[in-house]
């Protein structure tokens, strides 16, 4: 899983929440910028962990989202010789939650500058599930387009839109809606949000 630097790491976090709480093995790759968003999204405007250096941030949000130091592989992005940039490594899938525009822009430009980019990239030449969510508004008809080639070439692109019709109570309840969708896209079970089951009327 791959979290960039668009606003919206509380996607990221419910969803790593999620997979770690069902025994996935898993691992997590944290752009520069995602942890810059997390600093400023997850811990009071960035002010509590405004200096702490990029492990305590990490560390601080994995154990935020209810995950233990050590329970999941945390790589770092400029490690683009790890085993998953190789398509020999048969990683099952790969997610990138939440996704930026840059990083959209990338996959559909094939360029691979770092391990989030990479992984994506031998995803879609392997043919295996590849799920981004994009956290952006209004969009460009740039990044419409390329939201459209990357979906043209194998994709799956959830959208960070919440659904309000399983009555959600807290910002939480929303974000593991989006979560939810997610694992639905990479046929992991789940019991995340009420599914709708018809009109009562």
């Amino acid at each position: 899983m791959g979290i960039s630097g668009a606003s919206g790491s509380i996607y990221g976090g419910r969803l790593l929440r999620a997979l770690a709480g069902g025994g996935h093995d898993l691992s997590v790759c944290f752009s520069s910028a995602a942890v810059e968003v997390i600093r400023h999204e997850e811990f009071d405007a960035g002010l509590e962990l405004l200096g702490a250096p990029t492990e305590q941030v990490l560390e601080a949000f994995l154990t935020g989202y209810g995950i233990p130091p050590g329970q999941l592989e945390i790589v770092l992005p400029g490690n683009i010789g790890h085993a998953f940039s190789s398509g020999s490594s048969l990683v099952e899938a790969a997610v990138i939650c939440p996704c930026s525009m840059s990083t959209v822009a990338s996959i559909a430009a094939g360029i691979s500058s770092n391990l989030i980019q990479r992984v994506a990239d031998v995803m879609l030449k392997e043919s295996r599930p590849l799920v981004i969510v994009p956290r952006e508004t209004p969009l460009s008809e740039i990044q419409l387009y390329n939201l459209y080639r990357v979906k043209k070439a194998g994709a799956q692109v959830v959208a960070a839109m919440p659904a309000f019709y399983h009555n959600p109570q807290t910002i939480e309840d929303m974000a593991d809606f989006i979560a939810g969708k997610v694992l639905d896209a990479l046929g992991v079970g789940h019991d995340l949000f009420r599914r709708w089951e018809g009109s009562r009327a």
